[in-house]
Parts: structure tokens; C-alpha cells; sequence
């Protein structure tokens, strides 16, 4: 346990005005915050400012496969006159769109935006410290993270575009500058942006570790945590072991496309010329890239289950199903995460008893994953469930997270994943388990604890309204795609007009699309709640959920510190609801046992 020598070590003089201002006034205003309140609301904003440029992006191409060749003003609008011509889109473009919204929405949006803003705002609250364990390396994470943004965001610019290798950028396409227009300096700044946000996320989750392990209030002992630490913490671990290594393949790929090295690159014909290259193999960096890209999936996903874990038990009033067993399936899926890379490359030329390995630790991760789910849902079993909007997106996200999930057991095995590869049905799939489940998780964090980062209320009812207007949309747009994956339907195809076996399916693009656009339209719903709750929201008392944990013994009104006085010590775990013996159905973790009280079993 740690002392309370961190008490006063962390007692920093930083006196911060929290006012909330529009963004240019708050990024000038408080530019070297060190307090971790305010880095958690920077990384947030971010975030929704990355989020709405992803979702535009994507709504755009949806249009271009609903109705290829057609020719819409709103291209020529975003896109310019060159990767529009007459309102057309070219299929640069929509490569562009493709590779960019990818990127954008994995990185930036559900591992940045959804950890650096849950992990910043929690991580001391719950474990009740006055702030990170370092204020200043916090600090340079974000701003990392927003430089890379910026980095990302310009490549948007140069004139021979964007990236257009696919958010996975496979060499040699991405290796080679003269391959295609989008190889070249857009993919170069593709490549440094990602090594600037590997360095963010880096400097993010030791200080996330660092914090967990040394800066715990006196009696907060590892088996007192919320799950949401839990999930912050060990999805930390996962990302300081496997972000290196994308890192590693990026600069190999910076140096094969600048340095004339062949890490990645074996003998290649361009236009019947001969390149000077040899040796190297493509297999390498799909190998390194998927080594981060499936623990990245959890590095994603954990926070959301996290959030979700600790929102639901709020709402259900009622202690958490199963808490030690959550605890042990969140390191389970950490551990085994980093050994199912392969399922990504049963195409590949993979030897098939690799193949049947890969398969069996695949199919392995869906025990602690069920494990999970059938938690929640006993959680929820006969709760007295106040059903507010963060508690409908965490229900939603159990939902998405078994159908999601079915369908990778499908993917997971190597003899039926070669049939429905690189086809809409694993767009499906991996959208469902990872895209909307996280976002789901996100926005029911910023339903749950916007009262404790801007001291008021959102709007419920509007809440209600972007809930089950894109519950329906997210099912919408993604059930049919498992249905023409499995009809043969390739992703990445700017249009399919020259397939008259994909004619039947065109239709189902169109439906699709309308639930894309109506789904997207509808986040302005949230996004005007969100920016007018700042301002006009109705002010929030100190635990407007009743809930249990630290954060909500803090003050409405924010101080750097956390705590004016002592820090509270904790007496109980994080679950104590509707427990017996006692007048409320809620017993926050400071409140000491009373003689005779029993201990939960968790």
C-alpha cells in the first residue's frame, strides 16, 4: 500500500482559473497546464474535433459507394476541384478517405481521445493521489499527441495527397514514394506522425503505470480498485510493450522509402523498371504492424469495458458481478491480445500449423471476453436500473460487444476466414467489436463524469434522442455489411459498377449509406448538448450518480490537488451498493466499516 507521503509531495502551488472558454481561448490560456483535470478536457476536445473530421471523412466515401460517378457539390466542396473534378470523386480520393479516416478513428480517436481522456481525468481521482506522478511529462504527452494531429491533419494538404495505402499502409505500396500519388510526402508525414503519437502514448501510459502503482491512497489495496484503474492500467502495460514495435516498422519504413535500405522491399518491377532492391520481405512489416494492431484492438477496447463496468454497477445499484473474475479476464485478454497477431495474415502464405496456432489463441480470447459479458448481464439482472443515457450506451455497449464478438470466432478460424478475407464482412466485425462498442464506452464516460470535469449537467433528454437514434443507425449501417461480405463484396473498392455480380448488391450500399448519414447527422445532437452543457448546463451537485468512488468526494468546484484538505482513505472496495445495515443504497469507498459489518466477497 503506499503512504500518505504523496499527500503533500503532490500538493503542487498551480493555481489554474477553470473557466471554460471556446477552444482558441483555452488552448492559449492554459497551453502548460500540468494538472491532470485539465489535460484530460484537452485530450477530450481533441478528440471530438479528430472524431468529426473521421466521421465526415467516411460519410463522404459511403456516398461514393451508394452512388459511384455521381457527381455531388459537397465533394468538390471538401475535396477541391483535383480530387473531385466536377464533383466526381476520383478513386485517389476516395483511397485518401479510406486510409486517413482509418487512421484517424484507431489512433487518434478511440486509443488517444478515449484513454488519454478517462485515464488523465480518473486515474487520481480513484485512486485518490493529488495528481500524476509526473505533471510535466503529462503535459508533453498531449501536446505530442496534438502535434501529431496537426501532422496527420496536414498531410490532408500537400498537393500529391494524402496516404492512400490503407490505414494498415503495406509496403510496397507504402514503401515506394513513386508507387501511386498518394505514396508520396503524404505518406511520408503519415509515417512521422505516428512515430510523434507512438512517443505520446508512450509518455502517457508510464505515467498512467507509475501513478497506479506508487501514488495509492492509504487502504486503497489493488483488490479495492475500480475496474476502470484496472482496465486504465493494464491497458497501459499492453501499450508500452507493443506500441515499440509499430514504432520499430514505421522507421523501417521511413528508411526503405528514404535511405535505400530493403527491409520491407524484395525484387520490384515499376513500369517495367527494375528497382535496386532485394532481400527484404512485405510479410516483415505486416508481421510488426499486426503486433501492435491486435493488442491495439484491446488498448482500445479495455477503457470502454472499463467505463462501462463502473457505469453499469452505478446504475444498476447493485455491487459488480464477479469482481475478481473481471479483474483476472482483463489480464487474460492483455496477455493472450499479444499472441493472435497471425489471424490477421491467414492469407498471407502462413504455414498452416502456424495457422492452426494462431486459430487456437484466437478462439482462446473469447473465454475471459464471455466472461465479461455474462457479468454485466448478471449485473444488470434484476438491478433497480436507472436507465440515463451513460447507462444506455453501457447497455448498448454489451450488446455490440457479443455481436461484434460472434462473428470474430468466425474470422478467428483460419479455414473459414479465407473465404470471407478482406470483404465487407470484416468490416462488419471489426467496427462492431472495436469502433462502435468503443465509442459507445466513450460516450458513456462523458455522460457519467461531465459533471465532474465541468461541474454541470448535459441535457438527459437530448441524451435519450443521439442514444437510440444511433443504437439504430450503428446496426443500420453494419448488420447488412455481414450480409454482402459474405456475398463476396471486396472493401477498399471505389465503386463495383464493373462487377455484374455485385449488381444485386447495390442497393443494400444505398440502405446502408442512408443509415450512415442519418447516424452521422444525429451526432450533432450530442455535439450541441456537449458544448452548451459547458456553459449552460444545470450546475451539478457533488454525486449527482450517488456512486461510491473517490472522485465524487472531491469538490464540484475544480482545485489543483484534487482535495482541499487530507486526502480521504479508503475503507471498502469500490461496490458497496444497496448493502444491508445500512440507510442508503450507496456507501462511498471513505466511509469506515461499522463494527460487525461484513466484507463483501469480490
Amino acid at each position: 500500500m503506499s503512504a500518505e507521503a504523496h499527500n503533500h509531495a503532490h500538493d503542487n502551488d498551480h493555481g489554474h482559473d477553470h473557466e471554460h472558454h471556446h477552444k482558441d481561448t483555452f488552448i492559449t490560456k492554459y497551453i502548460f497546464s500540468i494538472d491532470h483535470k485539465m489535460i484530460a478536457k484537452q485530450y477530450l476536445l481533441t478528440g471530438i474535433i479528430m472524431g468529426v473530421i473521421g466521421v465526415g471523412m467516411s460519410l463522404l466515401f459511403r456516398m461514393q459507394l451508394a452512388w459511384p460517378e455521381e457527381s455531388f457539390k459537397i465533394f468538390t466542396f471538401f475535396l477541391g476541384e483535383k480530387m473531385a473534378p466536377g464533383g466526381v470523386m476520383t478513386n485517389e480520393a476516395y483511397l485518401s478517405l479510406i486510409t486517413i479516416h482509418g487512421t484517424i478513428m484507431v489512433f487518434f480517436v478511440l486509443t488517444a481521445a478515449l484513454s488519454g481522456t478517462f485515464s488523465n481525468l480518473l486515474i487520481p481521482l480513484q485512486i485518490g493521489a493529488r495528481d500524476m506522478a509526473s505533471g510535466f511529462l503529462n503535459m508533453v504527452s498531449y501536446w505530442l499527441f496534438f502535434l501529431s494531429s496537426i501532422i496527420m491533419i496536414s498531410s490532408l494538404f500537400v498537393e500529391s495527397g494524402p496516404a492512400s495505402a490503407g490505414w494498415t499502409i503495406y509496403p510496397p505500396l507504402s514503401a515506394l514514394p513513386q508507387a501511386i500519388s498518394g505514396s508520396g510526402t503524404g505518406m511520408t508525414l503519415w509515417l512521422v506522425s505516428m512515430a510523434v503519437f507512438i512517443a505520446a502514448s508512450l509518455l502517457g501510459s508510464l505515467n498512467y503505470i507509475v501513478t497506479v502503482i506508487n501514488l495509492r491512497t492509504q487502504g486503497m489495496s489493488m483488490t479495492r480498485l475500480p475496474l476502470t484503474i484496472w482496465a486504465f492500467f493494464i491497458t497501459a502495460i499492453i501499450g508500452v510493450i507493443s506500441f515499440p514495435v509499430l514504432l520499430s516498422a514505421a522507421l523501417m519504413l521511413i528508411m526503405d522509402r528514404s535511405f535505400g535500405t530493403s527491409f520491407f522491399l524484395s525484387d520490384i518491377y515499376l513500369a517495367g523498371e527494375v528497382l535496386n532492391y532485394q532481400g527484404g520481405s512485405p510479410v516483415l512489416f505486416e508481421h510488426l504492424f499486426w503486433f501492435l494492431g491486435h493488442p491495439e484492438v484491446y488498448i482500445i477496447l479495455l477503457p470502454a469495458l472499463g467505463i462501462t463496468s463502473e457505469v453499469i454497477a452505478t446504475n444498476s445499484r447493485k455491487p459488480i458481478f464477479g469482481y475478481r473474475a473481471m479483474i483476472m479476464s482483463i489480464i487474460a485478454i492483455a496477455f493472450l491480445s499479444t499472441i493472435v497477431w497471425g489471424h490477421h495474415m491467414f492469407i498471407s502464405g502462413m504455414n498452416p500449423f502456424l495457422g492452426s496456432v494462431f486459430t487456437f489463441t484466437t478462439l482462446l480470447i473469447a473465454i475471459p471476453s464471455a466472461v465479461k459479458a455474462f457479468n454485466y448481464i448478471t449485473t444488470l439482472w434484476k438491478g433497480n436500473l436507472q436507465l440515463n443515457p451513460a447507462m444506455l450506451f453501457s447497455i448498448g455497449l454489451v450488446s455490440t460487444f457479443i455481436t461484434g464478438g460472434l462473428t470474430g470466432i468466425i474470422l478467428g478460424d483460419s479455414t473459414l476466414d479465407i473465404n470471407v478475407h478482406d470483404t465487407y464482412f470484416v468490416v462488419a466485425h471489426f467496427h462492431l467489436v472495436m469502433g462502435i462498442s468503443a465509442l459507445y464506452g466513450m460516450f458513456a464516460g462523458i455522460y457519467h463524469w461531465f459533471p465532474k470535469m465541468f461541474g454541470r449537467m448535459m441535457n438527459k433528454n437530448l441524451g435519450y434522442i443521439h442514444f437510440w437514434v444511433t443504437a439504430v443507425c450503428a446496426y443500420g449501417v453494419f448488420f447488412p455489411m455481414h450480409f454482402i461480405g459474405m456475398a463476396g463484396l471486396p472493401r477498399r473498392y471505389y465503386t463495383n459498377t464493373n462487377f455484374p455480380l455485385f449488381d444485386d448488391l447495390a442497393n443494400v450500399n444505398v440502405i446502408i449509406t442512408v443509415f450512415a448519414l442519418v447516424g452521422g447527422a444525429f451526432q450533432l445532437v450530442f455535439l450541441y448538448n456537449f458544448f452548451s452543457s459547458i456553459f449552460y448546463g444545470k450546475k451539478s451537485v457533488q454525486n449527482p450518480w450517488k456512486s461510491n468512488t473517490l472522485e465524487w468526494t472531491a469538490p464540484v468546484e475544480h482545485i489543483h490537488g484534487n482535495w482541499p484538505g487530507e486526502i480521504p482513505h479508503v475503507y471498502r472496495w469500490p461496490y458497496d451498493y444497496s448493502k444491508p445495515g445500512h440507510d442508503e443504497d450507496f456507501v462511498p469507498q471513505n466511509v469506515p466499516m461499522k463494527e460487525g459489518e461484513e466484507v463483501l466477497h469480490h
